[in-house]
């Protein structure tokens, strides 16, 4: 693991190519070279889709190594969108139509799904059994997509507005890969020592109407990653995502959910750029 240096964070790059769609996302910047991006992880974090004004340092390179490690754990299930790697925090990436949902699969009750269940027992159309409690594992992977929004909010969609957005035939296949690629990792952090509670996939088309598996891929980010030995349901877990930003968020900064985000203490920055580094090494077994 690295020290941690609280100013060697890389919030935002300026190369010599143009911005894909002439934008930044929330976390990376991607760069148009033609008929492929150069896309590149910088150490912005996000909470509640609400981009925070400080960075978490070696955060980009967790996420970009750590998403290479899986696109090629996972390229015998699904194709995706990877050309080659550049650096530690950098892939060139084949250039997509996106596919304007995220696809999430939920293994364990936790966060929106329980507020979901908590409501009426159901989550995304998913009627779940009585009786279950928070951090609970479900006794079956559920798919629960949501909208994908460059601003705001992702939302909730049932199966029937994702059939109207990308038709039926393609709904299935989406809902199959994604509980497949889910039920694939969550074995293998599983052995790791690491419980995958849920995690977000994302899809795009090539031109030929290929589908394959695009932006970024089970990292801390897009998962809820717990520690197997410190697991017990019923209350809030330990974790090596962002969860800890959250919570500061919520319980001690009291914020609304609402930009502009609070300031992060240099505390939790630096117990969040620790997580990040230990999940990578955990998983992968690579020193970071």
């Amino acid at each position: 693991m690295r020290a941690i240096d609280l100013k060697n964070v890389v919030i935002e790059t300026n190369l010599q190519y143009p911005l894909y769609n002439n934008k930044r996302g929330k976390v990376r910047d991607n760069y148009d070279l033609g008929d492929r991006l150069l896309m590149v992880s910088t150490d912005r974090i996000s909470a509640f889709d609400v981009a925070l004004p400080n960075g978490i340092p070696y955060k980009g390179e967790v996420l970009n190594l750590l998403s290479l490690w899986w696109f090629n754990q996972t390229s015998h299930i699904i194709p995706n969108h990877v050309i080659e790697p550049v650096d530690r925090r950098s892939m060139m990436v084949k250039k997509v139509e996106k596919l304007p949902i995220e696809a999430v699969v939920r293994g364990y009750l936790y966060g929106s799904s329980l507020d979901a269940y908590l409501k009426d027992g159901i989550c995304c159309g998913v009627s779940l059994p009585p009786g279950l409690q928070k951090a609970d594992r479900l006794p079956y992977p559920i798919f629960t997509p949501t909208t994908k929004a460059d601003i705001g909010h992702d939302e909730p969609m049932t199966m029937e507005q994702l059939s109207g957005m990308i038709g039926e035939e393609r709904v299935k296949y989406v809902e199959d890969v994604s509980i497949k690629l889910y039920q694939f990792a969550r074995e293998i952090t599983e052995h790791a020592g690491i419980i995958t509670a849920d995690t977000k996939f994302e899809f795009g088309l090539l031109p030929d109407g290929t589908l394959i598996l695009i932006d970024e891929l089970l990292t801390p980010d897009s998962s809820r990653f717990w520690p197997k030995e410190k697991y017990s349901p019923c209350k809030d877990q330990e974790s090596y995502d962002k969860q800890p930003v959250r919570d500061w968020l919520i319980k001690v900064a009291k914020w609304n959910k609402q930009p502009p985000a609070p300031m992060l203490p240099p505390e939790v920055v630096t117990d969040t750029s620790r997580r990040y580094q230990e999940g990578y090494e955990k998983l992968t077994g690579l020193e970071f």
